[in-house]
């Protein structure tokens, strides 16, 4: 059963870097961004799918507050538990390849422990985003490691 649909979640197209409008509206329609902006990834992993929505829900909240961009494709979630192996998770790799490209400048997640609960995949990981110059929030206020 697909996950129910959910009104708390705007998402935003990013700025066409040349015309200074949004792509997703057409020109006359568009306002422009005032002041600085940052495009985040959402990215959460959950143990059934009928969760996913709600907990990228609570992220896409939390980075609207902030004033922070979710682009379109930039939500994901992997289905399973906290401890799987880094390189077979399908969303990570989505996060990876959008900061690999610069689409985004930070990650939101429910806590560390989404990235890696491991030590040794938590430094290499960590170590990774730094080389991205990406920020990373962990919303929960236990958003430690396991």
């Amino acid at each position: 059963m697909p996950p129910l649909p959910s009104k708390r979640t705007t998402w935003h197209s990013l700025l066409n870097p040349l015309t200074g409008r949004h792509r997703s509206v057409p020109a006359a329609e568009a306002s422009p961004v005032i002041g600085p902006c940052h495009a985040v990834a959402l990215y959460a992993v959950v143990p059934l799918q009928a969760v996913a929505n709600l907990t990228l829900d609570d992220l896409a909240a939390y980075a609207q507050d902030q004033g922070w961009l979710v682009p379109t494709g930039c939500a994901v979630a992997d289905i399973g538990a906290l401890a799987q192996d880094l390189d077979g998770r399908k969303g990570w790799n989505r996060v990876r390849a959008l900061a690999t490209g610069r689409l985004i400048q930070g990650v939101v997640v429910p806590s560390l422990a989404h990235i890696a609960c491991h030590a040794a995949d938590s430094d290499r990981e960590e170590a990774w985003l730094l080389k991205q110059r990406l920020f990373v929030v962990a919303i929960s206020p236990m958003g430690l490691r396991a």
